[in-house]
């Protein structure tokens, strides 16, 4: 933040979902409960955050959010379809307006020259519609792993809000 009064993204995400009155709920393997720390960081976020699902194995992909083993087989853990899958899936079964998830490879090992160290998929689901947004983060230097995680965290913020203001009340 520039200013003391220049609000924070996860700031201004509750006050706009306040605001329209809606619920938002998150699924987050690569970032490991950030985006929910993030959220209730802020005071009233209770109003708004109804739940939180660390789905760090394919197992709890699978058996709570409800991402076909199809999809973990043939696109893996790593991929927009398995983001998708996840966003709708903590939506569905927490009743939430928006649903957001993050999956990828933070590092420092895991990836491939396919799907390199940095690759993350966030995915957004509303009743406009679920898509995912692909990112490609870090350099390549060594210990990345935090600010990778921290950045897809950000964006995830980024693109709920963005999310959250197509949504009429």
């Amino acid at each position: 933040m520039n200013s003391a009064t220049e609000k924070s993204i996860q700031e201004t995400l509750v006050s706009v979902l306040k605001s329209k009155r809606l619920k938002i709920a998150t699924a987050e393997s690569l970032t490991g409960g950030m985006i929910s720390k993030m959220i209730t960081e802020v005071s009233g976020a209770s109003a708004v955050l109804e739940c939180g699902i660390c789905s760090y194995s394919n197992r709890i992909k699978h058996e709570i959010l409800g991402v076909s083993w199809e999809t973990l087989e043939k696109y893996t853990e790593y991929s927009a379809q398995t983001a998708c899958e996840m966003a709708e899936g903590v939506r569905r079964l927490s009743g939430a307006d928006i649903g957001i998830s993050t999956t990828g490879i933070a590092g420092p090992g895991g990836g491939s020259e396919e799907k390199p160290v940095g690759l993350v998929y966030i995915g957004i689901s509303s009743r406009l519609g679920t898509f995912s947004e692909k990112l490609l983060l870090g350099s390549g230097a060594e210990n990345e792993r935090e600010l990778i995680r921290e950045q897809t965290a950000q964006k995830a913020l980024e693109t709920a809000l963005a999310a959250a203001g197509k949504l009429s009340l």
